[in-house]
């Protein structure tokens, strides 16, 4: 089948979240925060955090190998698996060789650190593979943030969280299914707004250096705000313009969980009010590039899968954003 006439199908979600539940009382105790403080800024009752002898790829390979069961797709099948992380287990060699050897599968295999936005840069990456290839594609959103928290820093704190998810993208013989437009793009004058200082080529780590400087840092969390709006707000636009529809058209909206505040602005903004709104962040926080396709897995768990026209959006250190229009 010629690739311009071969759709991309959802055709299976899965997703893994650890055990340990931490609510906010247990932060709001630890940072002497007023009870209730964390849910009213951030729309955050509690967050999953991993379990001492897990790695990211712990997370990654149960959530991948409840897509391949939903989709009922044998490791032949699948032709590539990418992984959208800024956690992996290791600083070399890449994680997404190891996840696919763990599922039995023997393909394509590469990690891609595209932050928050990281999931949506591999789905999109990952229905052209499928379009130009007819193969199966395993994109797997997966994120181990609890050991990237500074304890002392609130910003981050109180936000982040570890959890996994994935879909399995097949070829459809209807090339209305799948991506219908995609806007993709980043702001490098933004790089230092959310970054771990040191442990890269640039800072790298050395026995004597502050543990603090290893962790994540936000240190001026309303420029974050203003960049993820204007951002996600602009990118959703143009996306919608290019694939022809309006705000009202859209019937599901999935964007990045990354604080209620930030989604609520962006959905006003973008004339929303129609879309349903599928998202996890209430329950799971905000584990990165994994929140759209836990979100996503959660949903279609639940027996309420999105309708389309489905917009999906999101922002993320660098700064990186993302947007893209999809037909289920």
């Amino acid at each position: 089948m010629p690739s311009a006439e071969r759709g991309v199908l959802w055709a299976g979600w899965g997703h893994y979240a650890p055990d340990r539940r931490v609510a906010n009382p247990e932060i709001e105790t630890e940072l002497g925060l007023p009870a209730g403080w964390i849910a009213r800024r951030t729309g955050i009752e509690a967050r999953r955090y991993a379990a001492p002898d897990q790695a990211l790829s712990d997370l990654a390979r149960p959530a991948g190998a409840a897509a391949l069961a939903a989709a009922d797709t044998g490791p032949g099948e699948v032709g590539l698996l990418l992984l959208a992380t800024s956690t992996p287990d290791h600083a070399l060699p890449p994680t997404a060789p190891l996840v696919a050897h763990q599922l039995g599968l023997r393909c394509g295999a590469v990690d891609l650190a595209g932050a928050c936005s990281g999931f949506l840069y591999a789905l999109h990456l990952g229905g052209a593979h499928v379009r130009l290839t007819g193969q199966a594609v395993l994109v797997i959103g997966a994120n181990l943030l609890s050991r990237r928290i500074n304890p002392a820093e609130t910003a981050s704190r109180v936000l982040f969280a570890d959890a996994a998810g994935a879909v399995l993208l097949r070829p459809s013989d209807d090339p209305r299914r799948g991506p219908r437009a995609a806007d993709l793009g980043s702001d490098g004058a933004g790089y230092g707004l959310i970054s771990v200082p040191a442990g890269g080529s640039r800072r790298p780590w050395a026995p004597a250096m502050d543990p603090a400087e290893t962790r994540m840092a936000m240190p001026d969390g309303p420029a974050v705000f203003a960049a993820a709006v204007e951002g996600m707000v602009g990118s959703g636009q143009r996306a919608l313009r290019s694939a022809g529809l309006r705000a009202d058209e859209i019937a599901t909206w999935v964007p990045h969980q990354a604080n209620a505040r930030i989604v609520r602005a962006v959905g006003e903004r973008l004339g929303l009010g129609r879309a349903r709104l599928i998202g996890s962040l209430a329950e799971f926080g905000n584990s990165s590039a994994a929140t759209i396709p836990l979100s996503l897995s959660l949903a279609h768990a639940r027996g309420a899968p999105p309708v389309g026209p489905v917009l999906l959006s999101a922002f993320g250190a660098g700064t990186v954003w993302a947007s893209l229009v999809w037909s289920p």
